[in-house]
C-alpha cells in the first residue's frame, strides 16, 4: 500500500469514526442490511443508494467497508460481477457517465482501473477478469473529492 491509498485509507477510517458517532447521537432508525447465506448482501439499495450496478453483481459484505449509507456512503465495495467481464467493464464505462459522472482515466486489461467524479465525490474502479472459470471482481472505492490530504512528515 503506498503513501496516497494510506492516507486515503486514514481519511475514511477517521470519516466513518465521526459518522460513527453522528449518528449514534441521532434518534431516526436505519434500515437493517441483510446478509445470505453466501454472505452477499441482499438489497444492496439501502447501502448504495442510488449506484446502480451491473445485473447480477452481489456485494461481497465481507470484503466491503462501508461508511454510511444511501447516496452519501464513502468505503469501498467489492463485487463479484460474474464471468462476463466485458459487460462489466462496459456497464461501468457506459451507464455512469450516462448519470453525470465524469471519467479521469480509463485503462483497460486483465486487471482494468477506471475513475471517474461528480459532484463532490470520486468512485474508483479495480476491476479483475478472472475468466470463465472464476468470475470477475470488481473493487470500487468511493470517496471525497476534495479531501484535505496531509502529507506524513519524515522522523
Amino acid at each position: 500500500m503506498n503513501g496516497m491509498h494510506r492516507l486515503l485509507w486514514a481519511f475514511l477510517v477517521a470519516a466513518g469514526l465521526a459518522g460513527g458517532l453522528a449518528g449514534c447521537a441521532s434518534t431516526s432508525s436505519t434500515p437493517s442490511v441483510g446478509v445470505g447465506p453466501d454472505g452477499k448482501v441482499q438489497n444492496p439499495v439501502q447501502l448504495l443508494g442510488q449506484l446502480p450496478l451491473p445485473p447480477g453483481a452481489a456485494i461481497r459484505a465481507e470484503q466491503s467497508l462501508i461508511i454510511g449509507a444511501g447516496d452519501n456512503w464513502v468505503g469501498r465495495v467489492v463485487l463479484d460481477v460474474g464471468r462476463d467481464f466485458d459487460a462489466a467493464y462496459r456497464f461501468f464505462l457506459e451507464t455512469y457517465p450516462a448519470q453525470g459522472w465524469t471519467v479521469v482515466s480509463a485503462v483497460r486489461g486483465k486487471n482494468s482501473f477506471m475513475v471517474m467524479t461528480r459532484q463532490e465525490r470520486t468512485a474508483t474502479f479495480e476491476m479483475v477478469d478472472g475468466g470463465m472459470l472464476a468470475g470477475s471482481v470488481v473493487s470500487m472505492t468511493m470517496a471525497p473529492r476534495n479531501a484535505a490530504v496531509m502529507v506524513p512528515k519524515k522522523p
